[in-house]
This record gives structure tokens, sequence and C-alpha cells, in this order.
């Protein structure tokens, strides 16, 4: 059974240089066999649930965005950013030569096909008996057993302990007791060590910036640095999926979820709070195709915060650019609209809603990173909430991090945040055993797990971007924004378990309460997913119930 959290007491650049970036493309194409040819085309040949799965990763390239209907606004006053020369200089940085960045669309478009690769379970063990026949030498672990086949301890040291006492005297403004303490954790902590001492090391930075009130960009912002190439990022993101589960399912609840309810519909409209890259959809894209009857006609309205820089919706236009060749390649028709800016201040007029359109509100692990009540009393995260209910959507749906490290006070979201990442550190710690995955892991964590450790740490007020609830928590103010719960079927939850079951380590964990689907690592509950539909529907200027 998981438990809930109150049973419980408790990026430096990627590409300095032309030839570091080559390189990287050069490990990706190495990677490819024939083998993965044969699994994907296999793969398009396969219909049915594993449809609905991401088990590798997302694409990223470009095409002629001519294609491309873009309607939508961008800000240029952005949210996180310390000032205009700041942003000048980042971007005199970020320029890379006109050649490059051709050979990078190149390469990532035929990197691309990995992203589709939703593999059945037959495919999975073909692959996976293919691997052990290529690498014999390699020893693999059992199901369940750790990676760490030396568990030499150099000390005794509890580090937890001492990043307790730490964040107590920065708390107690003791700078001089604080700085000892640092000192002594960094001298028994590592980015490089186990999971224990990878928390220790990156915390220890989160209190050293809270000190010295030294708050780096990257750190002020709940994106990817801009500076991270998009291939370590699909490689980082490819690892993720191999070896936790948590994206795969709720992606798979998701997609499932809105398929099921597509059936009939002629006209569907995605209206995607958070889409970022855009991996969520190639996999539904790919199952639509496939429908009975043929596709719908699939708008999708993709919104996102604004970068930092002269061109705030750059992102989510090569998302657009995205989606729209994988359109192509399915015969899905398809139009993409987006929005670039703070989500309170987006109106319904911008989303431009057809009651015509089988309608789908899709926010997945976002919203904690709207401002609540704690920052502004007409919070921004019910107005939010607000503007999806306004939707009328058919669907909303909605997956979230369970958290309590939200507290105003400092010690309290300090203890919770350190109870949190740990269980997430060794799980990383436990499921990631290649030598070689090193870089991609530590790319993982700091976009995963250290963004917003740090955040949570280092920054108060509207500066602390990360704000993570209880699921019910969230339903309450789900609820509140008149929304009910829509029932998970019984079928997706079946298979969602069974795609934990069978690709994934013991530990992890899938339950159910009350309409929520909870996913867990070792007893504690991480992430949650839900289904909801309007209290009141309204059609045609009357109200249903």
């Amino acid at each position: 059974m998981l438990m809930d959290e109150e049973d419980f007491v408790g990026e430096s650049r990627d590409i300095e240089a032309l030839q570091a970036a080559e390189r990287s493309f050069y490990e990706i194409l190495q990677q490819q066999s024939p083998e993965s040819d044969q699994n994907t085309s296999s793969s398009d040949q396969n219909s049915g649930d594993q449809d609905f799965c991401v088990p590798s990763s997302t694409t990223t390239s470009l095409s002629d965005s001519s294609a491309l209907v873009s309607n939508g606004e961008s800000q240029r006053k952005y949210r996180y950013r310390n000032d205009e020369e700041d942003d000048l200089e980042n971007n005199r940085r970020n320029k890379q030569p006109a050649i490059f960045v051709s050979e990078m669309e190149e390469l990532a478009v035929k990197f691309e096909h990995v992203l589709l690769v939703c593999k059945t379970n037959q495919e999975e063990e073909e692959e996976s008996a293919i691997t052990k026949q290529s690498t014999p030498n390699r020893a693999g672990r059992p199901k369940g057993s750790s990676n760490k086949s030396k568990t030499q301890k150099t000390n005794s040291v509890d580090l937890r302990n001492l990043l307790t006492q730490c964040a107590q005297a920065v708390a107690s403004f003791d700078q001089r007791r604080a700085t000892d303490k640092l000192k002594e954790i960094r001298s028994h902590s590592s980015s490089n060590g186990d999971g224990t001492q990878r928390l220790a090391f990156y915390f220890a930075e989160a209190l050293e910036a809270r000190i010295t009130g030294n708050i780096s960009p990257p750190v002020s912002n709940p994106f990817p640095s801009s500076t991270t190439s998009m291939v370590d990022i699909l490689k980082a993101y490819k690892l993720f999926v191999h070896t936790c589960p948590i994206y795969v399912t709720d992606y798979f609840a998701a997609n499932k979820s809105i398929y099921e309810l597509s059936m009939k519909a002629t006209k569907l409209h995605i209206v995607d709070f958070g889409v970022l890259y855009g991996f969520q959809w190639p996999c539904l894209l790919r199952a639509l195709s496939k429908r009975p009857g043929g596709p719908p006609m699939l708008r999708v309205t993709g919104i996102e915060l604004p970068q930092a820089g002269f061109r705030p919706s750059d992102r989510v236009e090569e998302t657009g650019r995205r989606l729209k060749r994988f359109c192509d390649q399915f015969n899905v028709p398809f139009e993409f609209n987006f929005i670039a800016k703070k989500w309170e201040s987006i109106s319904l007029d911008e989303l431009m809603i057809n009651p015509e359109e089988t309608t789908v509100v899709n926010c997945i692990h976002r919203l904690q990173y709207t401002p609540d009540e704690t920052v502004s009393l007409d919070s921004p995260r019910d107005t939010v909430l607000k503007l999806f209910r306004d939707i009328n959507p058919d669907l909303f749906v909605f997956a979230e991090i369970n958290g309590m490290y939200n507290s105003p006070f400092f010690m309290t979201r300090f203890r919770e945040a350190l109870f949190h990442f740990s269980s997430l550190f060794d799980m990383f710690d436990t499921t990631i055993q290649a030598e070689d995955e090193h870089k991609n892991r530590t790319l993982l964590e700091r976009e995963l797990l250290v963004r917003d450790a740090m955040s949570v740490i280092s920054c108060e007020g509207a500066e602390r971007f990360a704000r993570p609830e209880t699921y019910k928590q969230w339903r309450v103010r789900i609820l509140r924004a008149g929304f009910k719960p829509a029932t998970i079927s019984k079928q997706i939850m079946k298979e969602a378990k069974e795609i934990v079951r069978k690709r994934y380590h013991r530990d992890f964990v899938i339950d159910s309460d009350n309409n929520w689907m909870l996913q867990g690592w070792k007893g504690r509950v991480i992430y949650a997913f839900s289904c909801w539909k309007p209290a009141e529907k309204f059609t045609n200027n009357h109200v249903n119930i």
C-alpha cells in the first residue's frame, strides 16, 4: 500500500565548443543499429494500448515553419530574469554558427524515429534478448536488486543530520556555524557519489546560495537551461523513461483517456498547459491515425511560460513544428496555436474555443509552478483553474507532484524537501546502474530534481517558483474551481500496473485512491494523476449537471 505524505515524519553549459556538440551527435548516431530500425517498423504495424505509452524519448527537430498555423501571444516582460543586460549577454553567449545549427537540425531529424518506438511487450522482450546477446560479458542485476554491488562506506557520517543542523544555523542567522557545517558536508558529499552524497552536495549548494543571496539564473526559473543541447535533453529523457515509470504511466493514462473520449469526434482540440517539448503527444498521434474511421481534425494549443531573451516563444514554436512533422507522417490533419505568457494572464478569447470541437485541457506536472495565495491574495493558481473551468472542457487531465514542501516556514519546508528528494535520489541510485550513463544522470537530476530543490531551499517569496501540494489539497482546489472527478477506467489502471510490473523496478508501486492514480517509490506517494469533468456542463446556453 502507498502511504500519504502525512504518514512520514519528515547546468552547467553542455556545449562549450563545437567539438563537444559534434561528439554528442556522433555518440547518438553510433547508438542507432539495424535492430532499432526493425523494431520501429514492426511497432508501426502494431496497434493497441502500447501506442499510448512513451518508452524512450521525444523528438527534437525543425521543419518548414510555413506549414505551421501559429496564433498567440508572447510577452516582453519576463517572469524570471534579472534585467535587460543579462538577457542580452545570455543571447550573445548562446549564439551558434548557422552551419552548425543546420547540421543539428539534420541530425535531430535522423534521430526522430527513436521517439516513436511505442513498443509492445513482445518487442521489449525481443530487444532485451538482442541486447543480452550483444553484451555477453555485462552482468545484469535481477529485478529489484540494487546497483550498489560495493557498499563500502568510507565513513559513518549522517549527512541528512548534518544538512538539518546546517539549515537550523541558516534559519537562526548563525553564519559561522552554518559555514562550518557546510564545509563538513562538502568534505563528505559529491555530485558523483551515491544517492545520499549527491543529495547532500546539491542541498549544500542551495543552503550556500541562501546564505550568500547569490541565486544564479538557472536556479531562478523552472525551464531547462538554454545552453543545454536538445540532444542531451533527449538522452536524459530516454534514460528517465527507461528507469522510472512516472511519465510513462501518466502519459499512458492521459493519452488513453483522451483517445477513448475522442473515439467518435470529428474535431479534437487539446489545450496543453505546459506543452514544453511535446513529449506526451507522438504516441497519441500514432494511435489517432489508426482510429477506426480515420483520425479527427486535431488542433493543439500549446501554452508555455515565456523564455528569457529576445524570443520568448522560441521553444513552444519549435514544439509545434515537431508535432506538425509527426502529424504529416501519420496523416493526421493538424493545426497548432501557441501562447507564451504567464498563465494567469491568459484570457478565454485567446484560446479560440469552438463548441463544435471535443475539447480537452491537459496539464501534466506543471501547475505547481503557478504562484498560489501565499504570493498574491488573488491566487494565480486558482485563477488558472478557473480558466480551465471557463474553457468548459469535455475532459480535464491533470497530474502533479505529491509534495508537502510548500510551507511558508523555512525549517518545515526544508525537512519535508529533504524527505521528498531523498526518495527521488534513492530511486535514481537504485535504478540507474550503467556507469556510462553518468552524464545523463547528472543532467536528469539537475533538470528534474535540483532545480526545484534549489528553489525551495534558497528562495523565498515570489522568487520561489516550486510550490507543490498533496493530491488531497489539489482535489480541494479542483473541486472548488467547479469540476467533478471523472473515473479512471479499470482497464487503464490494469494496463498501467502491468507496464510498471513488467518493465520497472519492483519498488515502484501504483495504487488508486478516490479516482486518483498514485505512483510511489518504496511506499511513498510521489506523483498523482486524475481526470475531471465540469460539475455543470454548458451546452447551447443550457446547463447540464
